[in-house]
């Protein structure tokens, strides 16, 4: 059973992304992937229910895994010298050189390292990656037909579009799986690749030059990997992650050398985090169709960053890199959450507020306590629900009026009333109690009490954060309203926003469940304890109480109390804000009888503050610091 599961999880997707590439029938294709998406489901969810594992698949796939090393590595040396990228070129040589050096040289009796670990720290990115990865791919099916018919394209390239969307998530599942350090670097190899083509994918010159940053941002971070592994051999003898996270405290105690590959390995997480100062190939990212956008933000890529720095975690616990790794999240936490507040388009709100948490959660690993850590794996779940929601509504919402800035939003309930109150429910469930977010935030927060400066950028970044996801609410709820419109969408494209919307809310209500049965076990078992504990449906600690229950029957009935009473207004109790002069309507628009007798129309917007947010100004010197923080991690944390 259990290795019919793994091959559900990781090898179908590989399997099924090569038939969609060659398949042209588009309902043959729909019915794939639809079904593709409930067997993932399915999987994880049993996967889930069997709990841990260790599974050593035919030696045959270690020699696969190793073919396909070299297959994807060369595959990136062709595309520098296409690109004449002389840093895609450097990089990808010093990775082929390392590798066989390390494949053939250094590690010995191939095989006998078991491929695959499953703790639920795994189980929960598998879950994560299956189940908002797949709604995402179906998600795609309705947005890319209209993507392209607004390309006018003579060709549909929607099969190769499929084959890296499909073959992302096989990548993703694998990664998180593996316990075999080598297998781990052939899937984040080939997230890489994916990323690249997906970015690429509409071919426009912006597209090129988007895709081969964040090409080259990866490299750099897959080298880094790469030679972290080599290291590891040499230090540690083995590269079975079950084996290196037993000995995680023999490791702490004795620092030293191990601190090297520790400081390679949580560099390499953070280019694929998109952390400052790589944060660029991500922003640069939002060229790429909605659907990639969701996948690299919510459940796959950035995700897997995080996930290895969290995951090795316990090994530098209590070390200077350590503090050093929670210091550079609380920064660049603050520092793309003061971006964030500075955009209007709502693809860099919802990029910049990614990199800002993805930093939140890698300060969590850096503090490294049992309470940061229950704060970092739930800022995992609640993030990738919510962010996956937030960049589907808004890629609904470009294809309808045809714009992603959010001042351009305002009265979208009268066309779009579904998307816009779901669009609300994404907001909500990212700043408000009781969800998840704000919790994990109060838990992240609460874990920094012994590091001063810490605490001060993390309460400060999550001050920004209420900043801009408010003004999006309340862009979103200011009047005109106006009748609304039936909204017509395809039923793929509105099915994943009810679900999302309905889990982002259901899996808060649950959050004391989801604590006590899956994030409890795991901190417990590398911290041998755990911070908080669940009284009546609460999360209690020494510091405090986070109140789950009480605060959603208050919510209930606050939305039942505004509901009710909205409906008691009528038209006639609807007028027009004065506008300091003779008012008067033209076309449907508000306005008022200016110099002249000429009509001004009335407009509304919010203040960005770019002279103190903007990127232009804070970007460079964001950068600077963020450099001159990993600098000193790798010269006074690890050497």
């Amino acid at each position: 059973m259990l290795d019919t599961l793994v091959f559900a999880t990781v090898l179908l997707p590989f399997l099924v992304a090569a038939v969609l590439l060659v398949l042209r029938q588009q309902n043959v294709r729909k019915v794939i992937l639809v079904a593709t998406a409930g067997v993932l489901i399915l999987a994880s969810l049993a996967m889930l229910r069997g709990g841990a594992f260790i599974l050593s698949p035919a030696p045959l796939y270690d020699s696969l895994v190793t073919l396909g090393d070299f297959v994807i590595l060369f595959v990136v040396l062709c595309v520098g010298l296409k690109r004449r990228n002389q840093i895609i070129i450097w990089l990808t040589a010093a990775q082929i050189l390392g590798l066989i050096w390390l494949d053939f040289f250094m590690v010995e009796g191939h095989g006998t390292t078991p491929a695959f670990f499953a703790d639920d720290l795994s189980l929960i990115m598998v879950c994560i990656v299956s189940i908002i990865g797949s709604l995402i791919a179906v998600y795609g099916i309705g947005y890319m037909k209209e993507h392209e018919e607004h390309l006018h394209l003579a060709k549909s390239k929607q099969p190769r579009f499929f084959f890296y969307i499909v073959l992302f998530l096989g990548a993703m599942n694998g990664l998180v799986l593996a316990n075999n350090l080598l297998w781990m670097y052939f899937f984040w190899e080939c997230t890489t690749l994916c990323s690249f083509m997906l970015i690429g994918h509409d071919d426009t010159e912006i597209a090129r030059k988007n895709a081969e940053r964040a090409l080259w941002m990866n490299v750099l971070g897959g080298t880094a990997f790469l030679f972290a592994l080599i290291i590891l051999q040499k230090v540690a003898g083995t590269l079975s992650l079950a084996d290196i996270l037993a000995r995680g405290p023999e490791f702490a105690v004795a620092g030293g050398a191990i601190l090297i590959p520790m400081f390679l390995l949580v560099f390499a997480g953070m280019t694929k985090a998109a952390q400052a100062p790589f944060q660029s190939w991500l922003t640069g990212a939002m060229v790429a169709p909605t659907p990639v956008s969701a996948l690299l933000h919510s459940s796959t890529m950035v995700k897997a960053g995080v996930y290895l720095i969290v995951r090795l975690a316990p090994i530098y616990a209590g070390t200077y890199l350590s503090n050093f790794i929670a210091l550079f999240g609380a920064f660049v936490f603050l520092a793309t959450a003061a971006l964030a507040a500075g955009q209007s388009n709502g693809k860099k709100v919802l990029a910049y507020s990614t990199i800002s948490n993805l930093a939140l959660i890698i300060a969590c690993a850096g503090i490294n306590t049992p309470a940061a850590i229950t704060a970092a794996i739930l800022l995992i779940i609640f993030h990738a629900i919510s962010k996956a929601l937030l960049f589907l509504c808004v890629g609904a919402i470009e294809q309808k009026i045809g714009s992603r800035d959010i001042e351009d939003m305002r009265g979208l309930y009268a066309r779009m009333p579904r998307t816009t109150i779901i669009t609300i429910i994404g907001v909500l469930t990212m700043m408000l109690p009781p969800f998840g977010m704000l919790m994990a935030k109060w838990m992240a927060i609460e874990s920094a009490q012994g590091q001063f400066l810490v605490m001060i950028m993390l309460a400060l970044g999550s001050g920004l954060t209420v900043l801009f996801w408010c003004r999006w609410a309340g862009i979103l709820l200011i009047s005109p309203f106006g009748k609304p419109q039936p909204e017509t969408q395809a039923c793929s494209v509105r099915l994943p926003l009810v679900i999302l919307a309905a889990m982002a809310v259901l899996v808060s209500l649950v959050s004391p469940f989801v604590y006590n049965g899956l994030v409890a076990p795991v901190v417990a078992m590398y911290y041998k304890a755990t911070a908080y504990a669940v009284s009546y449906g609460n999360l209690e600690s020494a510091s405090g109480v986070f109140i789950v229950y009480p605060l959603f029957i208050l919510l209930g009935l606050g939305f039942y109390y505004a509901v009710r009473q909205s409906r008691k207004v009528t038209a006639a109790q609807v007028s027009a804000p004065y506008m300091c002069g003779e008012q008067e309507t033209v076309d449907g628009k508000p306005g008022f009888l200016g110099p002249l007798g000429q009509h001004v129309a009335a407009a509304s917007g919010s203040y960005y503050l770019e002279q103190f947010f903007g990127e232009a100004v804070l970007t460079k010197w964001i950068n600077v610091v963020a450099m001159a923080v990993l600098v000193i991690m790798l010269f006074g944390g690890a050497l």
